[in-house]
């Protein structure tokens, strides 16, 4: 038997007064997350919440984040994380394709108004039962959605509960895809699958019960969830949470709580590297761990964010399919700029080509892999788990290199790919000679359609503060650096790029 809990349970029992989470003027301790926790869970099974039963989830970083999601779980439920910034549409699709039973939604801001836009998905989805908005105020009497509040579904419930006992391969976890083509999927992750990878991930990264780490990314995402959250909860480490990115008041709670790990997307150490700070040597006195992953990290933005912070960056490879972790650049070995590292324990990971051939060192072709970190398999989704879990092999529709001494390198999304007059171009290649210009800040290649070479190449480029440069000279820089057929054939200057509330470029919202 075995029920992901236990990572808050025996964290509570080993640390019950050492710090949890802290957001704000707010610290709570591992006793009193596990006995709201306890609360929640209670709450649910009152409602008719049965072992097996899909309760999803809308938060920000905020404490009631680990609490609702131990609570789904200790009551034997399956958490359906969901992104903060879906529509009413989409939370509709997300409640009705996850077949959940409830729903608990944040309130949110007067300029994302969460609990309204959940409450009109959930009311066009019958199958869904209750709904609880999370609130500021556990105790308000009013809500925006006029719905029961999570504080009274917790409201009179003892802090303490017996924990339904799940087996290993139960799903815990359906998490949803990014749709890049077609509907989101839920990958269904089991408590195995998650409690694995969050002992993987201690492994690689480092993470010590003595530490203090910055979350910011968000923990519906499986990064945050499973490298920071349940890995910092497995080692009873103490996390400070942040709703969204700030490079000024990341920087400022690096300061003010002396963090020690810190783990972020590719834009978040640009964001970090750009931002006018005269003297971060105080953080680097304590930052010790930094983590890149979500996204190919470019290795101008990896060099200088290392040459001012003086700490290195860890980069890895995963997704959501994988719990996530898959590859990464272990402490204790090499590290190469530009690669996501080697395999990590118990995993086995293989470039082949169309065939499920493996390709010679050095040569392109999709990275498969299998071990304990992989799906159950998509949600009621037969022929997605067909195509995508071939002979006991995920297959990740990344398109990588692997050199003589095992290290991976991700070229690209296979989908990403263009294809220029029958000559294959990897949008990634392209960004990570552009973005050497000087006047460069941002770059995103997409391929866009063309009567005579059926796809041609488009760079949508962001400049930096105070600079000038024109198509015909990036054009020229960046034919002088690659093959004349990879040179983007238009260029678009935008002022921002259009981002995911992790921080990835929506290269699909570039394409529309």
């Amino acid at each position: 038997m075995l029920n992901l809990a236990t990572l808050i349970e025996d964290s509570a029992t080993r640390y019950p007064k050492k710090t949890a989470f802290i957001f704000g003027d707010t610290q709570l301790n591992y006793a009193q997350v596990n006995g709201a926790a306890n609360q929640v869970a209670n709450g649910l099974r009152d409602k008719g919440i049965l072992p097996g039963d899909k309760v999803a989830l809308s938060c920000f970083n905020l404490p009631y984040f680990p609490i609702a999601y131990f609570g789904i779980l200790k009551a034997g439920g399956v958490v359906v994380p969901l992104s903060v910034l879906l529509k009413q549409d989409e939370i509709e699709y997300h409640l009705d394709d996850s077949d959940a039973k409830a729903y608990l939604c944040f309130t949110g801001t007067p300029d994302l108004p969460m609990a309204q836009m959940g409450h009109a998905g959930y009311s066009k989805v019958h199958t869904c039962k209750h709904f609880f908005e999370i609130t500021a105020n556990p105790a308000a009497a009013a809500t925006i959605s006029g719905a029961p509040t999570l504080g009274s579904l917790m409201a009179g419930q003892p802090p303490v509960t017996k924990t339904t006992q799940t087996s290993p391969n139960d799903t815990a976890v359906i998490i949803y895809t990014s749709g890049t083509t077609g509907r989101p999927k839920g990958a269904e992750l089991s408590h195995a699958n998650l409690l694995l990878n969050a002992v993987v991930s201690q492994k690689v990264i480092g993470t010590k019960p003595t530490d203090t780490q910055l979350i910011v990314l968000p923990l519906f995402h499986i990064f945050a969830m499973t490298c920071l959250m349940n890995t910092g909860i497995y080692q009873g480490a103490t996390s400070v949470l942040l709703p969204r990115f700030d490079a000024a008041a990341v920087l400022g709670l690096m300061r003010k709580h002396q963090v020690t790990v810190f783990a972020g997307v590719p834009t978040m150490y640009w964001g970090l590297m750009n931002h006018e700070d005269p003297d971060v040597s105080d953080i680097s006195a304590n930052l010790r761990i930094a983590v890149s992953g979500g996204a190919a990290l470019p290795v101008n933005v990896l060099r200088g964010f290392e040459k001012k912070f003086n700490v290195p960056i860890l980069e890895g490879y995963g997704m959501s399919e994988g719990s996530p972790v898959v590859t990464f650049n272990h402490r204790d070995q090499e590290r190469k700029p530009g690669s996501v590292g080697t395999p990590v324990w118990g995993v086995e990971v293989k470039v082949v080509d169309e065939n499920d051939q493996e390709v010679p060192v050095g040569e392109k072709g999709e990275i498969i892999y299998r071990g304990h970190n992989v799906m159950k398999g998509y949600y009621q989704r037969p022929e997605a788990n067909a195509s995508t879990l071939r002979n006991g092999w995920m297959h990740s529709g990344d398109v990588a290199i692997r050199d003589e001494d095992g290290y991976f390198f991700i070229v690209d999304r296979t989908k990403d790919m263009i294809i220029r007059g029958g000559l294959n171009v990897y949008p990634r290649e392209v960004e990570e000679v552009m973005i050497q210009h000087e006047a460069v800040s941002l770059v995103a290649v997409i391929g866009v359609p063309d009567d005579e070479m059926g796809e041609d190449i488009k760079a949508c480029v962001v400049l930096k503060d105070g600079c000038t440069c024109s198509a015909d000279e990036l054009q020229s820089f960046t034919k002088e650096r690659l093959a004349a057929y990879k040179y983007p054939r238009v260029i678009e200057f935008l002022s921002a790029l259009p981002m995911s509330a992790t921080g990835k470029i929506l290269k699909k919202e570039l394409r529309k």
